[in-house]
């Protein structure tokens, strides 16, 4: 096992070997606009250390308890790596790129360093594999979070009036986008003490039962918290279908259009609208 003998050799030449890891960063191609050299440096360190300190307990195996404190940080240098725009190969080349001071060193100071050098290629392609499955994971969580914020923006609850919100919902419903189209119009409702919410489902491309199901899902929601619902842009060819379908909306208020949908609830709330009469001379 040669686990314990370059653990001694990286506590005796730990500068020398984390100077030829740097340099050996640098010449694959450091990406020094997203990453500074100081901060290379504090991370090459660290994990050489928890490497040498894993290695020092004599096991080549990532799964043992000596190495969770190295997978832990190469959790958090991968997914940090993948918010920063760091793409998965210059992620993984971190860890590979120690190869070579490794190599060196066992070449320079170590008894049979054929040996050693399998044992350590095998070991360094273990933690390269774990970083790249780090980053990725990292990766998902990013896109995960920019698409529940895209929803968000995309759902925006607008007041039209004192007492009446509008939701215009543009693209495709599905139970996710649902449930936040839901909190942010019950949150609206809330905070504005509304009357009348309109769900606007002009920029809805097509109504089959399911998106019939979350619309309900959102009447009768707003409904529980006291708010009235009606739901606009119910287009000829989106009427012919829930039909077909056999969608029952109850007593759901419909109109075609948000401005018929508007003067609806104008009226419900007992609001005149006079037209100026004077005219510009």
């Amino acid at each position: 096992m040669s686990s314990p003998i370059l653990a001694s050799l990286l506590q005796q030449h730990e500068p020398e070997v984390l100077a030829n890891w740097v340099a050996a960063q640098r010449a694959a191609g450091i990406r020094a606009d997203l990453i500074d050299e100081q901060t290379v440096q504090a991370n090459s360190q660290e994990l050489l250390r928890g490497f040498a300190a894993a290695l020092a307990q004599g096991s080549d195996s990532l799964e043992a308890p000596q190495w969770k404190p190295v997978k832990m940080l190469l959790d958090r240098l991968s997914q940090v790596q993948s918010r920063q725009g760091f793409s998965p190969s210059e992620t993984a080349t971190f860890v590979f790129s120690l190869k070579e001071p490794l190599f060196t060193l066992l070449q320079k100071h170590a008894e049979n360093p054929l040996e050693h050098i399998w044992t350590t290629t095998q070991l360094i392609d273990k933690l390269g594999l774990y970083s790249m499955e780090s980053y990725m994971t990292g990766r998902e969580t990013v896109i995960r979070e920019q698409q529940e914020s895209m929803l968000e923006l995309s759902t925006p609850v607008v007041e039209l009036w004192r007492g009446v919100l509008a939701i215009p919902l543009i693209g495709s419903l599905d139970s996710n986008r649902t449930q936040i189209v839901m909190e942010a119009l019950l949150q609206k409702i809330v905070e504005t003490e509304s009357d009348i919410a309109i769900i606007d489902i002009t920029g809805v491309p097509t109504v089959d039962t399911m998106v019939a199901q979350h619309l309900l899902k959102t009447v009768t929601a707003a409904k529980l918290m006291g708010a009235k619902c009606i739901i606009s842009g119910i287009r000829p060819q989106i009427a012919a279908t829930i039909v077909h379908l056999g969608v029952e909306l109850g007593d759901v208020v419909t109109k075609s259009s948000l401005a018929d949908a508007f003067r609806l609830a104008l009226r419900e709330l007992d609001v005149r609208l006079v037209a100026n009469t004077n005219t510009i001379r």
